[in-house]
């Protein structure tokens, strides 16, 4: 049974999603552009700042309120206190270690309480049960000097494999995507397949 990206992209909200690759970064940087409202972004303080200008192609920088915490525990603490206020349209949190499951269900409830949909960029493997999905995002060679795959953008020949390899309705699947930055969409390049 194929699953239609649609059925699960945009995300689904008021949820917790988690996020893991080399593409994460920009998965979660296209979810901000079309979030309502403020994104509140946490990550701790030893990792590199996310720089919100470096994010314009994909969101409006001025809605980002970046916030950096001590360690993960105070990341997942802002995270959930975050989502449970209902203040902000999308939390985004960078973690470096792996997720329990009483962590992962506390961001969940606290996603559902406040109608706030979180993304948890993750390293593989470290993901917790709780999530909605998990997302493994990673950068594929332009298809562009394919024949059989013209190049539908010229000013954009960045393509990533978004595979869905966690699904609490099940089923499971990938497709290579890109970003079309004149309509500021995910646009479907092909179904990866299995």
């Amino acid at each position: 049974m194929s699953l239609s990206f649609s059925s699960v992209y945009p995300l689904k909200q008021a949820r917790a999603h988690e996020i893991c690759g080399d593409g994460a970064l920009a998965f979660a940087a296209i979810a901000a552009g079309s979030a309502k409202g403020a994104v509140v972004w946490i990550s701790e303080s030893w990792k590199p700042t996310v720089n919100p200008e470096g994010l314009a192609p994909y969101c409006d920088p001025g809605r980002l309120l970046l916030t950096r915490a001590d360690s993960q525990l105070n990341v997942l603490a802002s995270a959930e206190t975050a989502l449970r206020s209902g203040a902000a349209g999308l939390v985004v949190a960078e973690v470096s270690g792996a997720i329990g499951l009483t962590e992962g269900r506390r961001l969940q409830l606290a996603a559902e309480a406040g109608g706030t949909t979180a993304i948890l960029l993750i390293p593989e493997g470290a993901g917790s049960n709780a999530a909605e999905t998990r997302w493994r995002c990673a950068g594929v060679p332009a298809l562009s000097g394919h024949a059989s795959a013209p190049r539908q953008n010229s000013h954009d020949s960045t393509h990533w494999r978004w595979a869905l390899i966690k699904n609490k309705i099940g089923t499971l699947s990938e497709w290579i995507v890109r970003w079309d930055a004149a309509s500021r969409r995910v646009i479907v390049v092909s179904e990866a397949g299995g």
